[in-house]
């Protein structure tokens, strides 16, 4: 199989998890909104509001390579603010820091991908 051909389909499976994500986050707005508050974040609506946005249509142009390596790089700074903002693990206790550490691992191993889906040609 063709580089290129693994690096669509790449694209189509890390922007697809993206879109999916961002409409979840619609779906559950209220709940996603009450954490966010809880996390003491600014302007928790409206930021969920934008992120997931970003999520959607980054996620779909990826998905779908258009502009690809804009899409990436925008889901990149999304990924690691998200990271930063939401998975303070080093803030946290046993058992809550294990958890967060595992899925701020998965993020940056999702920043791997999105580069090698989104900026290699």
């Amino acid at each position: 199989m063709p580089v290129q051909t693994i690096q669509g389909l790449g694209a189509l499976l890390i922007g697809g998890v993206f879109v999916f994500a961002g409409i979840e986050h619609f779906v559950k707005f209220a709940a996603m909104r009450d954490y966010l508050a809880a996390q003491k974040f600014p302007a928790p609506a409206f930021m969920l509001a934008v992120g997931s946005t970003a999520e959607i249509v980054a996620g779909f142009l990826l998905a779908v390579g258009i502009a690809r390596p804009f899409a990436a790089v925008a889901l990149v700074i999304f990924t690691l603010a998200t990271n930063v903002m939401l998975l303070r693990f080093w803030a946290s206790e046993e058992p809550e820091r294990q958890v967060l550490r595992n899925a701020f691992l998965i993020n940056i191993a999702v920043i791997g991908g999105l580069l090698l889906a989104g900026i290699l040609d």
